[in-house]
């Protein structure tokens, strides 16, 4: 092992030490609160009474708590002085460390100069080489440039159900909307719509199978509990939660990056299913027909012109305040811990 990577290892450790210690340091001082806290209790208690009992009782809380104190009070002195020590330590290994470095960083300064400098002496030599390839990586770059206007194709998924007895939505309205908006964005060729109506919870895989999408879109109903209302055989209502539909997806299309959940108090459904995808669009409330369908047209003409999903997202709800419509807080963007939406572009160049 190199001797600068000796010195790392030690002040990485005497770091961690020292972090350890102020932890166990802070731990102990926590608590001191509480048992202060069960002093002025006690004492409150002792002015309010009269028995001797409890008085007696309460009493000895405050000697309990004044000796417990007392002992964490010994126990934060001790690792203060261990805290004293170790940041003595740390010094001497971040001075160590430091030293080796500028040791190092010195040596690599005088090997570059040397290498500057037959390089220099070698430039005449190779320079018409050099032309050579700056030409070929100026038509390299714009044959990449030719290749960036040609958008990869998505497929978008829009699932409908509007079972018997139910509020009758303006699905067909939605799906209009946002095809309409397809159409009119730059990237439309670029984005395929693909749609479902009267969905039962036996199509859903079948129609992820069918048509492989990039993004799948239910629209319809959802209950207050978060469940997703989808259709029986004969038409009635069927509620299916939030555990059932991430557990669909997770063996569903690899493909799939995003979902949107454009029914009432879909959150939990998004919220679940990013388990298993990039990202997911639910809402938090009740939402009317105007602002679903609103929201839902703008969200795809912006994922039509290239935009992130962060933007694509903030502009559909941009597009109900310029609209006038009321609910701009109710879609809400969930994704991944790992995930950043800002860097989600689902109509991209192939490159």
């Amino acid at each position: 092992m190199a001797l600068i990577d000796s010195y790392r290892t030690t002040l990485l450790r005497k770091r961690e030490e020292l972090a350890k210690l102020n932890q166990d340091l802070a731990r102990e001082q926590a608590k001191i609160a509480p048992l202060q806290q069960k002093i002025i209790s006690a004492k409150s208690a002792i002015s309010r009474t009269k028995s001797g009992s409890t008085i007696k009782s309460k009493s000895s809380e405050i000697d309990r708590a004044n000796k417990s104190i007392v002992d964490i009070q010994k126990r934060c002195s001790a690792i203060q002085a261990k805290i004293a020590q170790k940041e003595k330590e740390y010094t001497t290994a971040d001075k160590n460390y430091r030293n080796e470095e500028a040791k190092l960083n010195k040596k690599a300064i005088e090997a570059e100069k040397k290498r500057l400098q037959d390089a220099a002496r070698q430039s005449a030599a190779i320079e018409q080489a050099i032309q050579r390839q700056g030409q070929l990586q100026m038509q390299m770059q714009k044959e990449i440039d030719d290749i960036k206007t040609i958008p990869e194709k998505i497929t978008v998924l829009f699932l409908a159900a509007n079972p018997i007895g139910t509020l009758q939505l303006r699905l067909d309205e939605e799906a209009r909307a946002i095809q309409e908006k397809i159409r009119l964005s730059e990237y439309r060729d670029s984005v395929h719509f693909e749609s479902r109506w009267a969905t039962r919870s036996s199509d859903i895989l079948q129609a992820i199978n069918e048509t492989n999408p990039t993004i799948v879109h239910f629209s319809g109903h959802g209950s207050d509990a978060g469940e997703l209302v989808l259709q029986n055989p004969d038409g009635s209502a069927k509620f299916v939660s939030a555990d059932i539909i991430s557990a669909a997806i997770a063996t569903a299309s690899d493909t799939i990056r995003l979902i949107v959940f454009n029914a009432c108090f879909s959150e939990i459904q998004a919220a679940s299913v990013v388990e298993h995808i990039e990202a997911a669009i639910g809402t938090s409330d009740s939402i009317a027909d105007e602002t679903a369908c609103t929201f839902a047209a703008q969200l795809y003409s912006s994922i039509g012109f290239g935009h992130s999903l962060k933007k694509a997202f903030d502009q559909a709800k941009a597009e109900l305040l310029l609209e006038g419509i009321s609910g701009d807080d109710i879609p809400q963007l969930h994704y991944r811990p790992d995930v950043d939406p800002d860097a989600i572009i689902l109509v991209q160049p192939n490159i």
